[in-house]
């Protein structure tokens, strides 16, 4: 940028987080003259941050650290005392585990300019740590330039609830009194994006990214959108949620851009319903069948009151496993059908058995819940089905055995033909071995069967992830995963011959979602492989990770 560009802020927050905060600034730093300002904000950290930034503050004047008096508990406060202290025309947040891609505040900034948006925003990736795993945040609203003049004129925005990857003018920001909520407020990035969004700026969108998220799951303290074992956790969630809709449903959509709820605002307050049913609760129904009765019975109950306030159309505006979860609910005071609930749940969505039908022939949930209707089952599209497969894996025979499950006649009609599977490197997504089999009848008109061998001797060390591809005499494919079944021999650790390796210990299991994985560590240099993911994972454990969302 030439010199005469407009100056920008960056925000970093830290608490306790000497070990990764200077990476976090240092990363702000390398943006180049652009970035005029960076504020550290120490929230009354009590390890070596405060040390680590005023080292930094040393040898870099365009580093000013703010350090609060008493810790705020969450991550709103120490924004705004940064944003509040900003001089720059632009701001950006950023926390202090993760750090800005090169060239980011350039892109951002450029875009800005270039449209006249008062939000510039990139794409974010999700780096699993150690692994070094990325996972693109929200893709989909980042796959090519774009000029968005009105939030509402592109509702998926309410997709990505993160501040951190945005770009904002400063005077926006106050002008419209645009604040993260003060004090310990989990999830604040929903209530201070929807505020955003309820300000109805231009919005720049660009495909580079801008931010690198390092997601730490075996830190000793997770973040708190990492630590979801309690309750408290998913009322935060609850709540953040519903006053970022009560803000979008209040923000007036119309071209005076005055208060008063227009179409605009209920238009991104319904789609952000949606997003919660398709994200959230899918996410945590996920995790039910793991969580002890009283956390059931209390997130269950929790839920419940929340769909309460959701109306039909907010329902229908939800891809459907969210809407048959939702339903499913609101049905059923006690909870029930967890583990079914977790299949559908599963991305892709399972639905497993039994298929029930009510008086007139309309597929329902079950007997005793006839009121949850499936009838989009009968004209849904093959390839968009919760088809249930279950997998059986025998890891010294090397056989997998699959079971595909009629759907209400839609799999017979179609015709089950092949199956081809593949086992998918978990932390790199590269393939490790590939099979096809024919589907044959097992009970006619109700269950199909296919068995492939595999050589798991021959795989490296590390998880591997089943995904099916199921090819139909009709030319449907669809794309699927396996449940995992239990039962004797399933599921349980073997140790298969690998020639001079040895022996490796392979471990199928079943994921959060209920789907086939196996686990393996081969030889004298699987075991090794082991011990230094345990000493990672020991390591990581020792270094406390950031209040975050």
């Amino acid at each position: 940028m030439s010199p005469q560009s407009p100056r920008v802020t960056v925000v970093v927050i830290g608490y306790d987080d000497a070990a990764h905060i200077a990476d976090a600034v240092r990363s702000a730093l390398a943006q180049g003259p652009a970035v005029h300002e960076v504020i550290a904000v120490d929230d009354c950290s009590t390890d070596a941050t405060p040390a680590v930034l005023h080292s930094l503050a040393d040898a870099d004047p365009r580093v000013r650290v703010l350090r609060r008096a008493a810790n705020s508990g969450g991550c709103g406060t120490p924004r705004n005392d940064g944003a509040d202290a900003a001089t720059g025309e632009y701001l950006m947040f950023l926390d202090s585990d993760d750090v800005l891609a090169p060239g980011a505040v350039d892109a951002l900034l450029r875009a800005a300019l270039r449209h006249g948006a008062q939000v510039a925003s990139g794409l974010c990736v999700r780096r699993e740590v150690p692994s070094g795993r990325e996972l693109p945040w929200q893709p989909e609203l980042y796959r090519k330039p774009a000029l968005v003049a009105r939030p509402e004129r592109r509702p998926r925005l309410v997709h990505d609830t993160l501040c951190v990857n945005k770009l904002y003018r400063t005077d926006f920001l106050r002008e419209h009194g645009v604040r993260f909520p003060e004090g310990r407020f989990v999830y604040e990035d929903f209530v201070f994006g929807a505020r955003v969004l309820a300000a109805a700026p231009r919005i720049a969108l660009i495909p580079d990214t801008v931010y690198v998220w390092h997601v730490r799951r075996a830190a000793s303290r997770l973040s708190i959108s990492l630590d979801r074992s309690g309750i408290d956790n998913w009322k935060a969630r609850v709540e953040a949620h519903r006053q970022a809709v009560e803000i979008l449903r209040d923000a007036d959509g119309g071209p005076d851009g005055g208060p008063g709820g227009g179409s605009g605002g209920k238009a991104l307050a319904r789609a952000a319903r949606a997003k919660f049913l398709d994200h959230s609760l899918r996410m945590y129904a996920r995790e039910l069948p793991a969580r002890d009765p009283e956390y059931r019975r209390a997130w269950w109950t929790l839920t419940r009151a929340y769909l309460a306030g959701f109306d039909a159309a907010d329902l229908a505006a939800a891809p459907a496993p969210g809407r048959v979860i939702a339903r499913v609910l609101l049905a059923s005071p006690r909870p029930r059908d967890l583990d079914r609930l977790r299949q559908v749940a599963a991305r892709p969505a399972r639905l497993t058995p039994p298929y029930a039908l009510d008086g007139d022939g309309t597929p329902v949930w079950s007997a005793d819940l006839p009121q949850v209707t499936l009838e989009h089952l009968l004209d849904r599209p093959l390839r968009l089905l919760p088809l249930a497969v279950d997998a059986e894996l025998r890891p010294r025979e090397g056989t997998l055995r699959l079971r595909l499950h009629e759907l209400y006649g839609r799999v017979a009609a179609a015709g089950p033909a092949v199956v081809d599977v593949e086992l998918v490197h978990r932390e790199s997504g590269r393939p490790g071995q590939r099979r096809t089999a024919a589907f044959a009848a097992e009970t006619p008109g109700e269950t199909w069967t296919a068995e492939v061998r595999l050589d798991l001797a021959a795989l490296d060390g590390d998880v591997y992830d089943l995904r099916l591809r199921l090819l139909f005499d009709d030319g449907t494919a669809r794309a699927a995963t396996a449940r995992a079944v239990a039962g004797p021999g399933l599921l349980r650790r073997g140790a298969v011959p690998a020639g001079r390796r040895g022996l490796v210990l392979v471990q199928p299991y079943a994921t959060q979602a209920g789907s086939l994985a196996v686990r393996l560590a081969p030889g004298a240099r699987g075991v090794a492989e082991v011990a230094r993911r345990r000493l990672a994972r020991a390591a990581a454990r020792l270094r406390p990770g950031p209040r975050r969302h």
